[in-house]
C-alpha cells in the first residue's frame, strides 16, 4: 500500500521537524516537503501532489488562512490546520474552515515530544482518515441553491444538527439558507477540538441571517435562532422545550454527542422533531436519526457525493432514514417544514 502523501506549511523549524518526525513514525506516511511560507507550499503543490496538507495559521506573507483559499481554488486536496490560539484565535480557524479546510487542531493538544506515544498513534490515525477524505474545488460552488424536493406539508418544532469532518462549512450554508425569521429553533452538534467552538459560532453568527449562539443551559428552544452545543457538553431537550446541557454522561466518543442531541429531540419532540446527519467520521448521529424517525419525526441525512467523509451519514442510512439528499435540498426541505408550537412548552 501506498504511504500517505504530506505537505507541511509551518515557518517554525523546531516544530517544523518535530511534526516531520512523528507523521513519518510508522512508515506509511511520507512528508514529501516541509515549506516556511504559503506562497511555497502553493508553488510545490503541483509538483509534490500530497494527499493532504498541514497548514499552521501564523505565517510570513500571506496567512494560513488565505492560503486555505487559495489552495481550494486552484488544487483542492484535505488540509488540517493546526493553530497556536484557541479561544478568540478560534475564530480565524473558523474561517480556515469556511475556505475548506477539513479539520483543526490546537497546537498545544499535539504532544510531538514521543512519536511512539498513545497521543501521537492517534493523531497519525486522524491524519490517515483526513488524506482518504474527498474535497471539492472551491467549496460551497456546488452546493449553491437550487430547486430541489421539499418535505412540504411536514410540521416541526425543532430541527437537530450533528457534523464532523467538513461540516463548519455546511453548517454556513444550512443557515445562510434560512432567512432571518425562520421560525424553527436549529440545534447543532459539531465535532471540533476544544477551543473552537465558541469561534466558529462567531463566526456563523457573523454571516448567517439568524442569530447563531452557543447554547446555555435553560433557554427556550424557540425560533429564530440556532444554538450550538459548547464544547465538553451534551446538548439535549427538556420535556418543556428548553435547552439542557450535560457535562458528565459518556455516550460514544464524543460529548457533545450527535446521538444525544437527537435522542432527545426524539423523545421530546415525537412527531415533530427533525433531524440531520451531516459529513463525518465514525457513526455519531446514526442511532438518534433511528430514533426520530421511529417517533414519528423526519430524519435525513446527507448524500455521499457531497459528503467530505461518508461514515456518519452512512452509519444513519444503514439504520434508518426517510431521506438522503445533497445540501442543496436539505436546504430546500428546511425551508418547506411548517413551523409547529413545541408539543410540551405550554405546560
Amino acid at each position: 500500500m501506498a504511504a500517505l502523501r504530506v505537505l507541511v506549511c509551518e515557518d517554525s523549524r523546531t516544530y517544523a521537524a518535530a511534526l516531520h518526525r512523528t507523521l513519518e513514525y510508522d512508515g506509511d506516511i511520507e512528508v514529501l516537503a516541509v515549506c516556511s511560507t504559503a506562497e511555497e507550499a502553493i508553488a510545490a503543490l503541483p509538483r509534490v501532489e500530497p494527499d493532504l496538507v498541514t497548514m499552521d495559521v501564523e505565517l510570513p506573507g500571506m496567512n494560513g488562512l488565505k492560503a486555505v483559499g487559495e489552495i481550494m481554488s486552484s488544487w483542492p486536496v484535505p488540509i488540517l490546520v493546526l493553530s497556536a490560539h484557541v479561544g478568540h484565535g478560534g475564530d480565524n480557524t473558523a474561517v480556515a474552515l469556511a475556505a475548506g479546510a477539513l479539520d483543526a487542531l490546537a497546537k498545544d493538544d499535539l504532544d510531538l515530544r514521543d512519536p511512539a506515544g498513545t497521543a501521537a498513534a492517534a493523531f497519525r490515525h486522524r491524519i490517515r482518515v483526513l488524506g482518504q477524505a474527498r474535497v471539492i474545488r472551491h467549496p460551497l460552488a456546488r452546493l449553491a441553491a437550487r430547486p430541489g424536493s421539499r418535505v412540504d406539508g411536514r410540521h416541526a418544532s425543532v430541527v437537530g444538527v450533528c457534523a464532523s469532518l467538513g461540516g463548519p462549512r455546511l453548517l454556513m450554508f444550512l443557515l445562510k439558507a434560512l432567512p432571518a425569521d425562520y421560525p424553527i429553533p436549529v440545534l447543532i452538534v459539531q465535532h471540533m477540538a476544544v477551543g473552537f467552538t465558541e469561534g466558529l459560532a462567531r463566526w456563523l453568527d457573523q454571516d448567517a441571517e439568524i442569530p447563531v449562539r452557543l447554547a446555555e443551559a435553560g433557554t427556550p428552544a424557540a425560533g429564530p435562532g440556532a444554538w450550538l452545543a459548547p464544547d465538553g457538553a451534551h446538548l439535549t431537550l427538556t420535556g418543556t422545550g428548553r435547552l439542557a446541557l450535560d457535562r458528565d454522561t459518556v455516550a460514544g466518543r464524543h460529548r457533545p454527542s450527535g446521538d444525544v442531541l437527537l435522542d432527545g429531540i426524539a423523545a421530546a419532540a415525537g412527531r415533530t422533531g427533525v433531524g440531520v446527519v451531516l459529513s463525518g467520521i465514525g457513526n455519531d448521529g446514526a442511532a438518534g436519526a433511528a430514533a426520530i424517525q421511529s417517533s414519528g419525526g423526519l430524519a435525513i441525512a446527507q448524500d455521499e457525493e457531497s459528503s467530505a467523509v461518508f461514515g456518519m451519514p452512512k452509519a444513519a442510512i444503514d439504520l434508518g432514514v426517510d431521506v438522503v439528499l445533497s445540501p442543496s435540498r436539505i436546504a430546500a426541505c428546511l425551508l418547506g417544514l411548517q413551523p409547529q408550537p413545541f408539543p410540551g412548552a405550554s405546560r
